[in-house]
């Protein structure tokens, strides 16, 4: 792999391997302590982060290497109008890999295109979190000893919930699992993760707007805030905000082993009570996605020792459009403030002749 930019470039071999990966640095973090020795991790956190961002610095400094970066878009230059493609070949000069997070969907797809080194997707938009997933997995495996015949409730914004859109990617490839999504009408799964992931991996699911009616059956609850800087309607977020909140009451029916996941921050859709019950395990959850975080790096930095090309993992897009027919729509894609860059679609349904922007998975008129 050159870098990643989504959890579905990943197989389950890959997965396992950082996976053991992450249990060997647990038990042994001495190993690790110099792997990383006189590499550079550069840090472009365009959208406001405390665990992710730290999380990869604290991986790299446990590797033994060192971190340059910024926490702030508005302290680089694109405040000055430089594009992510610019930004992301002037950082490739300085440093071995960089980890970015953008509030524009697609934006580290871009920057893995114009850049020499490799690029992890710490979050874009509303799009994807591949790395959180990454500390889910762990979490899940090292909690729950197998992914596969779990009954897994997403709970909360599941419209805008990046993370809920990663995992449900990485857990539609193990036998047996069960989704329950537990949403407001406004804020149900994106119909693209039904019909592309869930639907074709013929994944059983069942949406639902009762956290309490859908409880007893859950082996995985992953709550979700409601993430405000992704409406453009505010009166609607506080409308839809305080949906649901997970109390210690309502955990009663909840089974003893069912584990509590949330990719953090909360702000009161879990109740601090919650935290005392054997069952949170989302702070653990945090340590666990810098242990991934570790392994992802080791395994990137390797990757790119070996000189493994970006089009050697990610093909080239299925749609030609040298002639501009196509447009992406959605007013938060990378498409749309990017400088001059070349729309990418991919042919996701070849009978009904269903277009996606490569960029932000919005779905495009048809040929």
């Amino acid at each position: 792999m050159r870098g990643l930019l989504d959890i579905s470039e990943l197989t389950i071999e890959e997965i396992d391997s950082m996976m053991n990966t992450a249990e060997d640095i647990i038990a042994n973090p001495w190993k690790y302590a110099e792997s990383c020795k006189g590499k550079k991790l550069a840090t472009l956190f365009f959208e406001p982060s405390t665990r992710t961002r730290l999380s990869f610095e604290a991986a790299m400094h446990e590797l033994g290497g060192s971190v340059i970066g910024f926490s702030d878009g508005d302290n680089s230059s694109a405040v000055k109008g430089e594009s992510v493609a610019d930004t992301a070949r002037v950082v490739g000069c300085y440093a071995d890999i960089i980890a970015m997070r953008h509030f524009i969907e697609g934006a580290p797809f871009v920057a893995d295109r114009n850049c020499v080194v490799p690029v992890i997707n710490a979050g874009d938009g509303g799009h994807n979190h591949p790395t959180q997933t990454l500390a889910d997995l762990l979490t899940i495996r090292r909690e729950k000893g197998t992914f596969s015949g779990l009954t897994v409730g997403f709970c909360g914004d599941l419209k805008y919930g990046r993370t809920v859109h990663s995992l449900c990617t990485a857990l539609s490839r193990y036998k047996d699992v069960k989704f329950v999504f537990i949403a407001p009408k406004e804020l149900k799964i994106p119909s693209y993760l039904i019909y592309e992931v869930i639907e074709k991996n013929n994944i059983e699911y069942v949406e639902c707007e009762s956290l309490e009616e859908a409880m007893p059956s859950l082996d995985i609850l992953y709550m979700t805030r409601v993430q405000g800087e992704r409406f453009e309607d505010k009166a609607e977020y506080e409308r839809l905000k305080d949906s649901y909140i997970l109390t210690a009451d309502k955990l009663a029916t909840a089974k003893e082993d069912m584990i509590i996941l949330h990719p953090l921050p909360r702000v009161n859709e879990i109740s601090v009570e919650v935290d005392y019950d054997s069952r949170a395990c989302y702070f653990k959850q945090v340590l666990n996605g810098k242990y991934m975080r570790m392994a992802l790096i080791l395994k990137l930095l390797e990757g790119a020792k070996q000189g493994i090309s970006a089009d050697a993992v990610r093909p080239k897009p299925m749609v030609d459009d040298a002639e501009g027919k196509y447009k992406c729509e959605n007013p938060k894609c990378i498409t749309h403030t990017e400088q001059e860059l070349q729309q990418a679609f991919r042919l996701v349904d070849k009978e009904q002749n269903i277009l996606r922007c490569k960029y932000c998975e919005a779905r495009v008129k048809n040929i």
